[in-house]
Formats: C-alpha cells, sequence, structure tokens
C-alpha cells in the first residue's frame, strides 16, 4: 500500500465532512472547523455537509435544510473562504451516491462486519437499523475517493472507516488493473483539540446527543451561557496541576487545559506553569474569558448568515457545481475502467 501512495501523481487534496445533526460545538470547533481553516492555504480542501448520512437515521424532513444550512454557516463563521475551500451539501453532488455503488460492489462483507461504530450506534437493535447506517462506510468512502483526496482530517473514532477507504481503493486498483487510479489517503489526526471531550465526564467525547447540554459548549451559545458552562464544568477535590505529569488519572483537568491551550494557542505546559498550585476558580474564570474572545465573533458571524437562508442556499449551490466540475470525470473514467457500454 505504501507504494500505491508514493505512486500516486495526482494534486494534494484534502476532503472532510461534518453531518446536519444537533448543534455544533466547541469539540467541532477545535477538532475539525479549526483544522479546516488553517488547511485551505496550504491545500485544496473540498468540505462537505453530509446530509446523505445524516438520512441514515431518521430526520425531519422540515428540520434537514434549516440544519444543513447552520452547518454551513458554521464552516464560514469559523473562517472557511469559499473562495479558497469548496463547501457544499452532499446530495447535491450525485457522484457521492454512485460511487458508493460502485464501491458496494468492491467492499466485502466481512469488511464492514468489523467496523465498530456500526455495532455501537446500533447496540441490540442491529435488525432494526437501515442498510443505509450499517454501509456508512462505503458511502464514506465514495465521498474521499470522488475527489481523488490524498488527506482526511478525521478523530479517531473515524480512524477505522478510513482505513476501509484505503483498502477499497487498493482493492478497486488491483482488480480493474488500474495502478494508482486511486490514491490511499492518509489520515490527519494530530495538532491542538483533537479530541475536546465533555465538560460533565473527562473520559467521554463532548457530543451533540449527550442529553445534558451543559455537557458541551454550543456554537451558538451566548457569552453569558459559555461562561456558566465553564463555571459548571466537573473538576476533582485538587488543585491545579503544575506539570503535565500532575494531570495523569485527572481527565476533567486534563480537558479544561487542553480547551484553554488549543483556544489560547499555548502549550498545556504553558497554562499549567500558570496556573499550577492555584484553585480552580481563578483558572476557569480566565477560560471563561478566553472561551468567549474566541467564539463569540463566531456566534455573531453565524446569526447574520443565517439571517440570509437564500444566500447560503447560493453559496452551497455554487460550491457544488465546483464540486461536480471535479467529481464527474473522477466517476467518468470509474465506468470506463469498469468496462460500462457507452462510457
Amino acid at each position: 500500500m505504501a507504494d500505491d501512495t508514493q505512486a500516486y501523481k495526482g494534486p494534494k487534496r484534502v476532503f472532510s465532512g461534518v453531518q446536519p445533526t444537533g448543534d455544533l460545538h466547541l469539540g467541532n470547533y477545535l477538532g475539525a472547523l479549526k483544522k479546516f481553516v488553517a488547511l485551505q492555504d496550504d491545500m485544496e480542501c473540498v468540505y462537505c455537509i453530509v446530509d446523505l448520512h445524516a438520512i441514515t437515521v431518521w430526520q425531519d424532513p422540515k428540520e434537514l435544510a434549516d440544519q444543513t444550512r447552520q452547518i454551513a454557516a458554521a464552516y464560514l463563521a469559523s473562517g472557511v473562504d469559499p473562495a479558497k475551500a469548496i463547501v457544499y451539501n452532499q446530495s447535491a453532488v450525485r457522484a457521492h451516491s454512485e460511487l458508493a455503488w460502485y464501491f458496494n460492489c468492491v467492499a466485502r462483507i466481512g469488511w464492514l462486519n468489523r467496523m465498530t461504530q456500526f455495532k455501537d450506534k446500533a447496540g441490540k437493535n442491529s435488525e432494526k437499523m437501515s442498510v443505509g447506517l450499517y454501509d456508512y462506510p462505503v458511502l464514506q468512502a465514495a465521498d474521499i475517493l470522488a475527489f481523488k483526496a490524498t488527506h482526511v482530517p478525521v478523530g479517531e473514532d473515524q480512524k477505522q472507516h478510513l482505513e476501509l477507504t484505503r483498502d477499497i481503493a487498493a482493492k478497486f486498483n488491483h482488480d480493474f488493473n488500474a495502478p494508482n487510479f486511486f490514491p490511499l489517503c492518509e489520515p490527519l489526526i494530530k495538532g491542538p483539540g483533537a479530541r475536546i471531550m465533555s465538560l460533565r465526564d473527562g473520559t467521554a467525547k463532548m457530543s451533540k446527543s449527550d442529553p445534558s447540554d451543559n455537557s458541551r459548549i454550543n456554537l451558538t451559545d451566548d457569552a453569558d451561557k459559555i461562561a456558566k458552562k465553564i463555571r459548571k464544568a466537573k473538576t476533582d477535590a485538587g488543585e491545579m496541576p503544575a506539570d503535565i505529569e500532575g494531570l495523569e488519572g485527572r481527565p476533567e483537568i486534563a480537558n479544561l487545559v487542553g480547551i484553554y491551550a488549543a483556544l489560547a494557542e499555548r502549550t498545556d505546559a504553558d497554562i499549567l506553569a500558570q496556573y499550577g498550585g492555584q484553585g480552580f476558580g481563578g483558572f476557569k474564570s480566565d477560560l471563561a474569558d478566553v472561551a468567549v474572545a474566541a467564539l463569540q465573533p463566531i456566534t455573531d458571524l453565524m446569526v447574520r448568515y443565517l439571517s440570509d437562508p437564500e444566500e447560503l442556499n447560493r453559496i452551497l449551490a455554487k460550491a457544488a457545481d465546483r464540486a461536480t466540475e471535479i467529481a464527474d470525470p473522477i466517476v467518468a473514467d470509474v465506468r470506463k475502467i469498469i468496462g460500462f457500454c457507452g462510457s
């Protein structure tokens, strides 16, 4: 596989997507959106609102379009520039669905049976889940490879799906004697804020689906709500440690220090050197100030974008045209490689 990756001669391209379900939160911003902004100056970037993935579980049709626009507003308000990066909704580009079917005929049942995320989501109700939820990773592979993306910003929970994407790409290249047609994409995981945890449980990832709103800071929260949530964030009975070793076995403190460092663009060690040996009151107060300063401008911009849904529709449609211009020729080549008549 390494030889395939090195031999691929196409352009470096980033692909990533966010589902239009629930409010985006601090973890999405630090773990994804902030990184998206940085990447757009270094490589060609395709950022997708994955509404096809969203409908693998029930979505209210009356809300889906509004949720899609909300994610688009979050992308733009966070600093993703539609003049530099492509920001569009998945369902507007037919290449995703078409390539997913071709990959369904390349992927193997055993590969999908090993995907732990489906098992985690379905639990004991797997027989009642949609085929789409089971097949989700194959569509994800199509998302990435429709653009021949070489790099994908992912969290640890998606790393297994990216490995499946690489397996599908390698098998397609081998089965159809098309060496290096698809790249074997690489994950982009490292960096500050890569995994932000719940404010109520430092061992659980911050999540849109957590029933407790106090577990997360939403990008739509105002300054007062942000400060209140940080003040209420779970700590322990000790004091602020003075060094990295002192964070061991203290997941809630480690999470808050990591949030502070990521928002202030400082290191964990630097934060601990400033607050080590102190109580949590001063640290939390300063963290609230840092969080408000970083997030309030994003919230304000999101409100402005969402006040003009037709403008958001126009931005998404224009970007979908650009995405189609990249993906359609790739899928046309796939049809020729497979051997379809008239391709």
